[in-house]
């Protein structure tokens, strides 16, 4: 019995880093990890041409059937995953993985085609949510992980950013109805009809399929134009900072592992394996990798010490000849 516990352990630590690839210059991990891109990718390709009725007419027993050998592998991997996910240290449990972003994206690539195959829904409906696997791509792709990572972090601000545009929606949209609704009564008739018209001005993309005729909506409509353009740049302020913030501490933690290579003064094949392992995880190019090592080495030549939490230079303590 133990022996049997210990034998299902290594096949879930074996299956744990096929899958999760923590030794990232493996040739098979690689090799299944460009393969669920292609899948991802043809899926993506095959839900858009699967819109045109001409090729659907065509070949569609080979796209369906091209669909549930993609579903298969995707229900396949999801269940791996979730037998795997104790191994994972950053899981306590496979509660804990279920409920993880990663973990909902790959549930949401399956989960359209299984509720059609247990509630028969409109076809055209289930084609359009199959494009939710195009977010797959975010795992292996360390630019949208980072993007990614931005969005859970500051969820918050942008939260509070969305509940400053519904504000500005419905003070929008009841001073366009009191300046209009007795001149335009069909484009400005009620408040939710006059918000049509303040999402397209908040949002700085003024349709202008309904514009203001009076002096006063024109003077209130000029006001929310302004007010809109900082509004649409409230969201890109947050994500700039954010990824800002990402790829700072991203660079600090490879200048971390670069300086406890070189605690001995050197660096050994070993800690170049880590180091490169470490820059491709982060998604860093060699140029960045390059500056970092070349800016601690510099450092080490002019002896500077770096705060340990923050990298900033401390200061030398002169002492003064009294």
């Amino acid at each position: 019995m133990i022996e049997a516990t210990h034998g299902n352990k290594s096949l879930r630590a074996k299956l744990y880093w096929w899958l999760e690839r923590p030794d990232r210059s493996a040739t098979g991990p690689w090799l299944l990890e460009i393969a669920l891109i292609v899948l991802i990718s043809l899926n993506v390709g095959a839900v858009i041409l699967e819109t045109v009725a001409s090729i659907y007419a065509q070949w569609h027993f080979a796209l369906n059937l091209f669909e549930g050998i993609s579903l298969t592998v995707f229900i396949a991997e999801y269940a791996a995953r979730l037998w795997v996910a104790p191994e994972n240290p950053n899981y306590k449990s496979r509660l804990a993985w279920v409920r993880s972003p990663l973990a909902l994206i790959d549930l949401l690539a399956i989960l359209p085609t299984l509720l059609y195959l247990i509630f028969p829904m409109d076809l055209r409906l289930l084609r359009t949510f199959r494009m939710l696997r195009l977010l797959k791509l975010t795992r292996y792709s360390p630019a949208l992980g980072m993007l990614f990572a931005v969005f859970e972090e500051e969820a918050g601000a942008f939260f509070a950013g969305f509940f400053i545009l519904m504000l500005m929606l419905i003070f929008a949209a009841s001073g366009a109805w009191i300046a209009e609704h007795n001149a335009q009564p069909d484009a400005f008739g009620s408040i939710p009809a006059a918000m049509w018209w303040a999402m397209a001005t908040l949002t700085t993309v003024g349709y202008g399929d309904v514009t203001p005729i009076t002096v006063a909506g024109k003077v209130f409509g000029a006001l929310i134009t302004v007010i809109g353009i900082g509004m649409a740049a409230l969201p890109a302020g947050i994500i700039a900072s954010g990824l800002n913030d990402q790829l700072h501490r991203r660079r600090a933690k490879l200048e971390r592992q670069f300086r406890v290579a070189l605690e001995d003064g050197n660096i050994c094949e070993a800690d170049e394996k880590d180091i490169e392992t470490l820059r491709k995880q982060l998604g860093l190019s060699y140029r960045a990798a390059g500056h970092i090592r070349e800016q601690i080495h510099a450092e080490m030549q002019t002896g500077t010490e770096r705060c340990q939490s923050c990298g900033q230079p401390l200061p030398k303590n002169d002492t003064m000849d009294l």
